[in-house]
């Protein structure tokens, strides 16, 4: 007899709300952790990396006291340190609530360093736990490159970054994925020197390539240094710190910093958990899965970072309710990780889902598409953010939204709406027939829609190129 009906190695995203969802289907579930709960993300990751960035935006707000009628703003001066600790003081606050959540659903939480002891057992710490279901949920961990490898010290990784009580005089940073350009946003905001390094074209390169374009002149504009099309060809430490070898469009370069950020993207941690053993397929060195989470060994699941299938937080969490649904005997559909919102929350925000129109030409579609500015956005005026747009890519036969992608401040709170337009398969009629309040963000997404059938009311239709038009009162 098993002890568990379903054993999950991890406790991060995926792995607790598999966990918890087990739990309320009647199945007998628990849950090994070598460390906290909440894994990367709760701990190292999406909800202390966030938490910094709203100090940044109280920070960028003093700043720019002036222009709101705020006297006596020059002269404030801001603590990182004080930042950093309110961000652990919200990483305990979220953890200690996941903690109570597996308590409140009867999960067993198991702590220890666990790996397959074949294909029905987990051991951890010198004991077996026989499990009839088992759930890896192990995560990722920062990517290095040969000549790029951290020291913890001049040379970090974003889990360094989060514990670093001083923001730093000079940085240069590998990579402008979100990571990457966050990081760059928040020290920025604190007064550090900031060169991003970027290999691809854009910033975001992942991102619509107009995203990436007008955050690099967003950054430029506040003093942030973008180096695209250029990679790293070394690091060379020094007394001050370290210089960055550059190859890129002008030739060669070098780039002095005292703090060199390494954000090149993540890989699965599957180390030392038994994997080849227990006979778990991988594909360059992710875990394969199929559309129920399960591996090539029948009752071995996987979910989240692991899979490699999109590495973020709410795609692990949907995986993991997948995978105990599956286990139950449940039937869903499979997931669509193009139609999976994405988000980056540096300032302008970045936000999409679903088809760039680049990929979406690729994949076949013939396309239309409707762009809306935010400088004729009645919200954005009155807030005093007209910076970014928002762009809507459309099937030409059908008119269904294939994609959403968005850029300006805080433009990621319409992502909500983006992921009911794609779950529910809508057209840019419909769209842009609904009525959204006014004056709030959402409208952009209406009027974008509106313009992919040439319908936009609040910016003027040209026959030549389409300039942005005068704000809704």
């Amino acid at each position: 007899m098993a002890q568990w009906d379903v054993a999950v190695i991890g406790g991060g995203p995926g792995g607790y709300v598999a966990a918890i969802r087990a739990a309320q289907l009647g199945m007998k579930a628990a849950v090994f952790e070598k460390d906290r709960v909440g894994g990367l993300c709760l701990n190292w990751g999406c909800i202390p990396s966030k938490a910094l960035l709203k100090n940044a935006d109280v920070v960028n707000a003093v700043r720019e006291g002036g222009r709101w009628g705020l006297r006596g703003a020059e002269g404030v001066s801001f603590d990182f340190g004080a930042a950093v600790d309110r961000s652990r003081q919200v990483v305990d606050q979220i953890v200690g609530g996941v903690e109570g959540l597996l308590r409140d659903n009867g999960v067993e939480v198991i702590p220890g360093t666990a790996r397959l002891a074949g294909t029905r057992a987990v051991a951890v710490d010198g004991s077996e736990h026989r499990a009839a279901n088992i759930i890896i949920a192990t995560g990722a961990h920062t990517r290095v490159l040969p000549g790029m490898e951290p020291d913890g010290e001049t040379v970090i990784t974003s889990r360094e970054a989060l514990e670093r009580r001083t923001p730093p005089g000079r940085a240069v940073i590998i990579g402008a994925g979100p990571v990457g350009v966050e990081f760059a946003h928040l020290w920025a905001s604190y007064g550090s020197e900031v060169t991003i390094v970027e290999m691809m074209e854009t910033l975001v390169p992942l991102e619509d390539p107009d995203i990436g374009r007008l955050l690099r002149r967003s950054f430029e504009a506040r003093g942030i240094r973008c180096m695209v099309s250029t990679k790293v060809s070394g690091i060379e430490r020094t007394s001050a710190g370290a210089v960055v070898r550059t190859e890129g469009p002008d030739g060669a370069g070098a780039l002095e910093a005292d703090t060199v950020l390494v954000a090149v993207g993540f890989v699965a941690h599957t180390e030392g958990l038994g994997l080849e053993a227990a006979g778990v397929r991988t594909t360059r060195g992710f875990i394969d899965i199929d559309g129920r989470m399960e591996t090539n060994v029948p009752g071995i699941f996987a979910v989240g970072d692991v899979t490699g299938k999109l590495m973020l937080a709410h795609v692990a969490s949907h995986q993991g309710v997948l995978a105990a649904e599956a286990i139950a005997g449940m039937s869903r559909p499979e997931p669509d990780y193009v139609q999976m919102p994405r988000a980056t929350f540096c300032q302008p925000q970045v936000g999409s889902i679903g088809y760039t129109e680049a990929a979406a030409k690729a994949a076949g579609f013939t396309v239309r598409t409707g762009r809306f500015p935010l400088t004729a956005l009645g919200k954005a005026v009155a807030a005093g953010h007209t910076e970014g747009f928002v762009k809507v890519v459309v099937e030409e036969a059908t008119g269904q939204v294939l994609g959403i992608h968005l850029v300006g401040h805080d433009i990621n709170d319409l992502l909500g709406e983006a992921t009911m337009v794609a779950l529910l398969e809508a057209t840019s009629a419909e769209v842009g027939f609904a009525v959204h309040a006014h004056p709030t963000l959402p409208e952009a997404l209406k009027e974008a829609a509106l313009a992919a059938d040439g319908e936009a009311i609040h910016i003027a239709r040209r026959r030549t190129t389409p300039r942005e038009g005068a704000a809704t009162r």
